[in-house]
């Protein structure tokens, strides 16, 4: 593991990340979702597409990087385009799961990889309505300190700006920046996914002209049981680009 100290916004940032195959020539650029880190997506990858060199990464705020303010996924992207530059890497192949995915669209790379993306907004369910408008009552009243019972799993212990940053990025539409994305792209879904559903999957594949879109069974995570699969299909995908 190895860390990179770069400036965004006037701040000094510490961004985490870990090479592998640090000698190959194509970088392939692994982003992972909210909530996880470098590591979780390391254990699945790493030991496929070995002629490529793999830079796995925690996003600012997670794993052992920091992070310097209240984000949207622009500025996650920005950082990250910020890190790979001082790191002379370049975005050949980047990878993306939920969140992951959309800071992966905004590096605009050679070729784009969304595993369960997020990016399309759904409508909220009546509950979580209801837990919203409950929430906002009670701070009303001075009785915020009982959010833990509101927020969604993914945003409990959390740091104020990063609890920010959730509420920024979990509602964003990237219809439009899908739409006009111009390169390669493949998409891998899980067909029982509930929290980036297929019907994501399905617009994301009709707003992006020159995409894949490859199935499997399995929830959100299904790529733990399939990485070498899509490892294969990225490689082969990549390697007849421009043919």
């Amino acid at each position: 593991m190895a860390q990179k100290s770069i400036v965004y916004c006037g701040k000094n940032i510490d961004i985490s990340y870990e090479i592998v195959n640090p000698s190959a020539k194509i970088d392939f650029v692994v982003l992972h979702g909210w909530g996880s880190n470098k590591n979780l997506m390391k254990q699945f990858f790493s030991s496929y597409m070995k002629g490529f060199r793999h830079i796995y990464i925690d996003l600012p705020g997670f794993g052992n990087s920091t992070a310097c303010c209240a984000m949207q996924t622009k500025d996650v992207a920005d950082i990250v385009r910020i890190f790979l530059q001082e790191i002379a890497a370049s975005s050949d192949i980047v990878l993306g799961h939920s969140f992951g995915g959309k800071v992966a669209l905004l590096l605009e790379p050679k070729l784009l990889v969304l595993v369960a993306s997020a990016g399309i907004y759904v409508p909220k369910s009546f509950t979580i309505k209801t837990k919203i408008a409950a929430f906002k009552l009670l701070k009303l009243f001075g009785l915020s300190k009982f959010r833990s019972l509101f927020v969604a799993d993914d945003a409990k212990e959390l740091s104020e700006d990063m609890y920010t940053t959730f509420k920024n990025v979990v509602n964003e539409d990237f219809t439009q920046e899908f739409a006009s994305f111009s390169g390669k792209a493949l998409l891998f879904w899980g067909r029982e996914d509930s929290a980036t559903p297929l019907s994501s999957a399905q617009k994301i594949h009709s707003l992006i002209k020159n995409s894949e879109l490859y199935v499997y069974d399995g929830d959100h995570y299904f790529f733990m049981k399939n990485a070498q699969d899509i490892a294969t299909k990225i490689e082969k995908t990549f390697l007849t680009l421009g043919e």
